[in-house]
């Protein structure tokens, strides 16, 4: 197990030394250990919940079917719908029934066709981000921890290899999305700070609010690649933090998706009609699972 220290931690999750030192002292870090004056922090501990906070009957069943390995459930269901249609919309070619193999096997079955290893790596990686979202859901939205989500999904990948490209941290090289320009390098760190700062200080938090932040994300691309997935993820943890009922964008729905992102500001009713329509369809698999929203 990987150990940082209390300034290393303080700095991945933009908080103060002080604050870090008074959860470890008083074992609201999980696994912070005292060796000699100085504690020691795993790498990837979550932050303390607040005490306040109260799962909804979702992010519940989702944690508890997590942690019993339960299969068949809304969290088994979760994990290879929102991986299979959010790789999808991004290109990976394997079907839903390959998705499924990998999470329940570790195994792709029988194929006639060439399979690129990044989309079994980042099918594997998607897992472990939907893990993450669920475990810290409640946790504030901030910058290093949707650095975090790009890092576990890019980890392994054929681009981590590729100088510059940057997994876990903000982009180095200007890029594009759909043919227009995104955000320039430079400024992709100042404005994600004012969108995080803007966004966090909206309380309670409605649906609009995180399909707005989604939009501004998705127009900024602060990241080399996999700006769609992470998005997408921080989406449906948003949802599960602020008791709405969250949604997977299906690939029946990547063009009504795209053209909302690009109407937005404009017709705000496209991106939202198509969120909705998503939710819709995922309030199906409540009603079939009996979990209460």
């Amino acid at each position: 197990m990987e150990l940082i220290s209390v300034s290393q931690f303080a700095q991945q999750h933009e908080l103060s030394e002080r604050t870090v030192r008074n959860w470890c002292a008083t074992g609201k870090i999980n696994g912070a250990v005292l060796v000699g004056k100085t504690w020691n922090i795993p790498v990837d501990a979550s932050l303390p919940r607040k005490g306040k906070t109260k799962a909804t009957p979702l992010l519940k069943r989702l944690r508890e079917e997590k942690e019993g390995k339960i299969s068949g459930g809304i969290y088994h269901r979760t994990q290879i719908d929102l991986t299979y249609n959010s790789n999808h919309i991004e290109g990976s070619r394997l079907t839903h029934e390959q998705i499924r193999l990998i999470f329940e096997t570790n195994t792709i079955g029988i194929t006639n066709e060439s399979i690129n290893v990044d989309d079994i790596v980042e099918t594997t990686n998607h897992f472990r981000c939907i893990d993450l979202i669920i475990d810290r859901a409640e946790e504030k939205l901030s910058g290093p921890f949707i650095k975090e989500i790009h890092r576990i999904l890019k980890t392994g990948t054929s681009d981590s290899l590729k100088s510059g490209f940057n997994v876990g941290d903000y982009k180095k090289l200007p890029n594009e999305v759909g043919g227009n320009a995104t955000c320039p390098p430079e400024e992709v760190h100042a404005r994600m700070k004012a969108l995080l700062s803007a966004y966090n200080a909206k309380s309670p938090k409605a649906l609009v609010d995180i399909i707005d932040f989604h939009q501004k994300f998705e127009a900024i691309h602060p990241f080399q690649d996999g700006n769609g997935r992470v998005g997408r993820l921080v989406m449906f943890k948003e949802c599960l933090a602020n008791g709405i009922v969250p949604y997977i964008i299906t690939e029946e729905l990547k063009f009504f998706y795209y053209r909302g992102l690009r109407e937005w500001g404009h017709i705000n009713g496209y991106l939202t009609d198509t969120c909705l329509s998503a939710q819709d369809n995922y309030k199906v698999l409540l009603d079939y699972f009996k979990i209460k929203y």
